[in-house]
C-alpha cells in the first residue's frame, strides 16, 4: 500500500507546542505523615519542589502469563506491577529535606531497636510529578495584580508511596563545584494521570473491572 510522502513542513504541523521538555516538570508532596509532620512546613514543601532536580513519569506494566498448549505458548495478560519511583534531590545546607526523609523512615523502621509504624495508614502519603508546558498563563488576584503560572500538561498522581532508600551522600575532597544530591526511592501501590493540578482526570493507571 503506498504511503504519503512525509515533509518536514507537515511534522512542524504536529509538532504543538514544540513538544514536551524533560526538564519543565515539578514534584510535589503535600502532606507528611503526621509523625514527622512538623518538619513538612509549607516552606519546606516550596523548597522541595525547587530542590527535587530529577524524577521520571511512571512506566505502565502489566506482567505475562505463558500458558503451554501442544508444543506452542499461549500468552494471556497477568497482574499489574508498579515500579520504585526515584527522585533526585539537591541537599540544602540545612539538610532540612535529607532529615525530613530519615524522619520518615525511622518511622517504618527505628534505626535503633527496629520497632515501627504498624498502621500502614500512617506512613503512606500521596505525591505529584506535573509535566508542564512552556506557555504560561495570568491569573488575577485582585487589585489590579497578576500571577503568571506554567501551563500544567498533565499530572501523574502516586498514591500511598513510603521510602525503602536514601542514598548515601558520597564526600570527597576532589569534588568541587558541584552540589550536594541524593536520591530516594518511594514504594508506590498505583497511580493515576489526567490533565488536571490533581492527576485524577482519566484515572490511567488504575485497575478498571
Amino acid at each position: 500500500m503506498a504511503r504519503e510522502i512525509r515533509t518536514i513542513s507537515k511534522f512542524k504541523s504536529k509538532l504543538a507546542g514544540g513538544a514536551a521538555r524533560p526538564n519543565l516538570f515539578e514534584v510535589e508532596i503535600p502532606e507528611f505523615p503526621a509523625f514527622v509532620d512538623g518538619f513538612w512546613d509549607g516552606d519546606l514543601r516550596e523548597t522541595f519542589s525547587f530542590m527535587a532536580k530529577a524524577a521520571a513519569l511512571p512506566a505502565s506494566n502489566v506482567a505475562q502469563i505463558e500458558i503451554p498448549f501442544r508444543g506452542r505458548v499461549l500468552k494471556v495478560a497477568g497482574d499489574r506491577t508498579f515500579d520504585v519511583w526515584t527522585v533526585t534531590i539537591i541537599n540544602d545546607e540545612d539538610f532540612r529535606i535529607r532529615t525530613a526523609m530519615e524522619q520518615w523512615m525511622n518511622m517504618l523502621s527505628k534505626l535503633d531497636d527496629a520497632t515501627g509504624a504498624t498502621n500502614p495508614g500512617s506512613y503512606m502519603v500521596d505525591a505529584y510529578v506535573h509535566q508542564l508546558g512552556r506557555g504560561v498563563e495570568k491569573h488575577s488576584t485582585g487589585h489590579g495584580q497578576g500571577q503568571t503560572t506554567h501551563v500544567p500538561l498533565r499530572t501523574y498522581k502516586f498514591f500511598d508511596i513510603f521510602p525503602t532508600n536514601i542514598a548515601q551522600i558520597d564526600l570527597s575532597y576532589e569534588s568541587t563545584d558541584t552540589p550536594e544530591e541524593f536520591t530516594v526511592d518511594f514504594q508506590v501501590q498505583y497511580w493515576s494521570s489526567g490533565t488536571g493540578s490533581q492527576g485524577e482526570g482519566d484515572q490511567t493507571g488504575v485497575t478498571m473491572t
